[in-house]
């Protein structure tokens, strides 16, 4: 992997936070501009949030934080100091709120492991492994939720029915069996047999019209390998606090929503399994989403899926809502980058 860092910090720029905050101001105003039923009657329901709901979406993100905290140092041994991995977790969060989700932040993540003193191949063997985790998340609880919720998860409302007709579902199944296959495959090629792995990709670009492909092929053949070697040998301990932290961290990551909601309209338990479901959906837009950590997609799809249910107080709870999962990491990041950058490069310096 070639860590060019010109490109690296040309994404750890604080001056791109602009980017997004103006990308989701425009779908929120065109969003406010569009819907007849926001109006300042409405507007200032913000301030008659229960306050207990509201009090616990702040303590589920702050556990959430906590948990990606314990998790990157569970995965790295113990070789990153709490204060390292506090810093990893930040840089890594603003990395995902400056890119698109479907270009992805590896070479960003890794750069900033080997920063805090790990060497290429345990820092691709960390980034890799924290991605396959994620992902095998997504891919047990989807189908899970799918069939708890089915028939409640997908409105029908007129916009989505105008515009995608019936093809939401099929949407999901496609980009759930994407992510699925790239995730097993992965997790067999890291875990399992990674020089099989190379040897399938050398294969598959030695085919005349794919040769001009055969360099990269080897080079991310190699970089399996090599983090492959990194995790080999490790106990049963490891894997299962990898685990536990992972089904912590996503269950919250989805569970702040369902407290936002509650804050302004209450719901039953069945309500709530459909708001948790509906958010993994949402998730699926998010991360084929083209624009800086799906900003403005997200403002937009939210609408489209909990409007029919939250009615006059959709609008507010959107922005809560992105106030509270997004905009924080995103100037959080840009303040507590040219800290990192000055204390990684002097600590190199002695």
């Amino acid at each position: 992997m070639k860590l060019e860092k010109e490109k690296i910090f040309k994404t750890l720029n604080p001056n791109k936070v602009w980017i997004p905050v103006l990308l989701g101001v425009s779908i929120v105003g065109f969003l406010f501009y569009q819907d007849d039923s926001v109006t300042v009657e409405n507007l200032s329901l913000i301030f008659e949030a229960e306050i207990i709901p509201v009090a616990l979406a702040f303590f589920v993100l702050f556990a959430r934080d906590v948990g990606y905290v314990y998790r990157i140092r569970m995965i790295t041994g113990k070789r990153l100091t709490w204060k390292s991995s506090i810093y990893v977790i930040i840089l890594w969060e603003f990395a995902s709120a400056v890119t698109p989700s479907v270009v992805g932040g590896t070479a960003v993540a890794v750069f900033i492991l080997m920063k805090e003193g790990l060497k290429l191949g345990k820092a691709l063997a960390y980034t890799m492994i924290t991605a396959i985790f994620d992902n095998l998340y997504f891919v047990v609880m989807a189908p899970i939720v799918y069939l708890i919720a089915s028939g409640h998860i997908f409105p029908q409302n007129s916009m989505i029915e105008t515009q995608l007709g019936r093809s939401l579902p099929t949407l999901f199944i496609v980009s759930y069996s994407l992510i699925a296959v790239y995730t097993f495959v992965m997790a067999f090629a890291v875990l399992v047999n990674p020089r099989w792995f190379r040897w399938i990709l050398l294969k598959i670009t030695s085919i005349k019209f794919l040769r001009r492909w055969r360099k990269g092929a080897y080079e991310q053949g190699s970089e399996i390998m090599m983090a492959s070697k990194e995790l080999r040998g490790r106990d049963f301990t490891y894997w299962l606090k990898i685990s536990l932290s992972t089904i912590f961290i996503w269950t919250a990551r989805y569970a702040m929503l369902n407290c936002v909601i509650e804050a302004f309209s209450n719901q039953s338990f069945f309500e709530h399994i459909v708001i948790f479901a509906r958010h993994v959906v949402i998730w699926i837009t998010m991360l084929v989403s083209p624009t800086p950590g799906s900003s403005g997609t997200a403002e937009f799809i939210f609408t489209q899926f909990f409007k029919e249910d939250l009615g006059s107080v959709t609008f507010i709870t959107n922005i809560f809502w992105r106030l509270m999962t997004y905009y924080p990491y995103l100037f959080l990041g840009a303040l507590v980058l040219p800290r990192w950058i000055g204390r990684v490069f002097k600590k190199k310096k002695k």
